[in-house]
């Protein structure tokens, strides 16, 4: 059975996920969740995903849901095919280990924060609200602390966790796109070898295909 997609088009976990299933060449049927209908609310959606959010998929009756497990399953069980995009520990466990403390920066020195900036200014608008300035900026304050720490390692290297693209650069696309929209992409533009970086990741086939939403590719 093809695997299948259920997930917001513009959704930051759910691109997560999409670009993922791009790099790794893993065809895919996409069925929208339409959010503002609240269809991650009903009775039938969260037999699947209980805390009633995008995405999750389903591989032949293999229900998972989280973007980032869903990445590491999907990078881990197509390892054969598409970009490799995670290490093995088996064959090098510091490689492995230079990842997962990648991955753990990811979530918790850039999206923890990135979040507060978009929310403040992307989400409150659409909601017709008035942004927290002071939080706002505390957040960029925040953050720019944080991304001088990602410029002195990608001074030394290509990629977050070494010299070769993985999972978690993938990670850092979605809500980092969504600085320039919170009036805060300056943070990264200002920064020569966060910017290389990050160019570097919008440029990619996979993000290009799914940046404006997703569509199936079985």
């Amino acid at each position: 059975m093809v695997l299948k997609l259920y997930a917001a088009p513009l959704s930051t976990a759910s691109l997560r996920v999409a670009q993922i299933l791009h790099e790794k060449q893993i065809p895919f049927e996409f069925h929208h969740v339409n959010l503002a209908n609240k269809e991650q609310k009903n009775a039938e959606y969260l037999e699947k995903q209980p805390f009633g959010q995008v995405p999750y998929i389903d591989d032949d009756g293999f229900i998972l849901y989280e973007s980032r497990a869903i990445g590491r399953y999907l990078a881990v069980k197509y390892a054969d095919q598409g970009t490799p995009l995670i290490p093995d520990y088996k064959e090098d466990l510091k490689a492995w280990a230079l990842f997962e403390q990648a991955a753990s920066n990811e979530y918790s020195n850039f999206e923890s924060i990135v979040i507060k900036i978009v929310y403040e200014k992307v989400f409150k608008a659409r909601l017709g609200q008035q942004p927290d300035q002071a939080v706002y900026d505390a957040a960029v304050t925040q953050l720019s602390v944080k991304l001088d720490v990602f410029e002195q390692i990608l001074s030394k290297q290509a990629y977050v966790a070494g010299d070769k693209i993985s999972l978690v650069d993938l990670f850092h696309i979605p809500f980092g796109t969504r600085l320039y929209l919170a009036e805060a992409g300056h943070l990264i533009d200002s920064r020569p070898n966060v910017s290389r970086w990050f160019k570097s990741l919008l440029e990619r086939p996979s993000w290009i295909a799914i940046k404006d939403g997703i569509k199936s590719t079985a």
